[in-house]
């Protein structure tokens, strides 16, 4: 039985270590791979239109720009059936409000809620027909 591709993520977060933890803890061969890896808006934007993807995992304050620009230049041009899920320490309602109302499929405060991203990204694959 053929399985489907992996679950495709481009992963932008400004801090090396924290990106490295959650690269740790996403990827999961055959089932989610980290295609793409970024710290600031502009380099985001090129990671995006240059690989295809199926989920987005982004900070909102980055080394250049924010994950809000971010936001706003893939909004029209996201993958169809991709998602974007939100993970900033400022989890603030108003904040929320905004990344959603721009286009964030999911908003986790990176402190109390990072595992949800697996979970997300776990429903994902499993949606397209992989088992974990």
């Amino acid at each position: 039985m053929e399985h489907p591709a992996p679950v495709r993520v481009v992963l932008v977060e400004d801090s090396p270590i924290i990106r490295e933890r959650l690269e740790e803890a996403l990827a999961a061969p055959g089932v989610i791979e980290i295609v793409g890896r970024a710290d600031g808006e502009r380099a985001a934007i090129e990671a995006l239109d240059a690989t295809a993807w199926n989920a987005l995992v982004l900070d909102l304050w980055l080394k250049q720009g924010t994950g809000l620009g971010v936001l706003r230049a893939v909004r029209d041009r996201r993958p169809p059936g991709a998602i974007v899920i939100v993970l900033t320490n400022y989890a603030l309602p108003r904040v929320r409000d905004a990344t959603l109302a721009l286009g964030a499929d999911h908003f986790f405060d990176k402190m109390r809620e990072s595992h949800r991203v697996r979970e997300v990204l776990d429903r994902l694959a499993a949606a397209r027909g992989d088992t974990l």
